[in-house]
């Protein structure tokens, strides 16, 4: 991870943000790029900052890959929260973030979900069987979470059985749609797309073991177009405070 120390006109709003009383005349806006995994938990985020600083947050939710490629083009985003740590990296790279303001928000876990209750057990055995005619996942190239389906696939050795039933969504919540909707019975998801109130929202799940895909580890970075916008910094201290930590935990990630 990049550890160059950010500009100083970065690390003075950050500070102002917390030392200053919110002043509604001062209050700015923020575009945020954020990965489809995390749009139900940014939005509760979104919701305290404006109740807390008066700073509004305006969210275009994606796959990581599509995200990338707006922001290559140069997409109107003043933060991008990804969906893995190597999409923000090639950003920094290609000279549109702010130097060191990248940071991990959130590790995700995979979950193999169904809106049927009985149709997921709780050991994944039902991959193994012809209980379904369509799995969903993301598309591998686009999505991280995609990308880890395909990997749990691969190291339980089901790759050839499943290919041909495979349904892959342009975004994971393209792929929870198809699932939530029934045109697949059952398919690879983000566990905080299923949970609410950090409980089972419907339907049954597995929890795919860390040991069958590689750590979902989920960066943020304040893009060139952030780097003198208050509300930026603003929703990057946000989201290194104890309470969204705790909120983040709640919709299923590790902070």
């Amino acid at each position: 991870m990049n550890h160059e120390t950010p500009p100083m006109n970065f690390l003075r709003l950050s500070a102002l943000i917390i030392l200053v009383t919110f002043n509604p005349a001062h209050a700015d806006e923020v575009r945020v790029a954020v990965a489809a995994n995390f749009a139900a938990p940014m939005q509760a985020i979104a919701a305290v900052l404006e109740k807390t600083t008066g700073h509004k947050a305006t969210l275009v939710t994606g796959a990581t890959g599509k995200l990338y490629a707006q922001i290559k083009n140069g997409a109107p985003f003043d933060v991008f929260l990804a969906a893995d740590n190597v999409t923000p990296e090639k950003l920094e790279k290609d000279g549109l973030t702010v130097p060191g303001s990248r940071f991990t928000y959130a590790r995700g876990k995979l979950v193999l979900w169904s809106a049927n209750p009985a149709l997921v057990d709780a050991q994944g055995q039902v991959l193994k069987t012809v209980d379904f005619r369509k799995i969903a996942m993301a598309q591998p190239k686009v999505a991280p979470y995609g990308a880890a389906a395909m990997q749990a696939i691969t190291a339980l050795g089901l790759t050839e059985r499943l290919t041909p039933r495979l349904v892959l969504g342009e975004s994971l919540g393209q792929t929870y749609s198809f699932v939530s909707t029934g045109n697949a019975e059952l398919g690879f998801v983000a566990l905080s797309q299923v949970l609410e109130g950090g409980k089972l929202k419907s339907g049954s799940l597995w929890a795919v073991p860390a040991s069958l895909y590689q750590p979902i580890v989920q960066d943020a970075v304040v893009l060139v177009r952030g780097s003198n916008n208050p509300a930026a910094a603003a929703l990057v201290a946000l989201l290194k405070s104890d309470n969204i930590k705790a909120l983040i935990r709640s919709h299923g990630y590790e902070p």
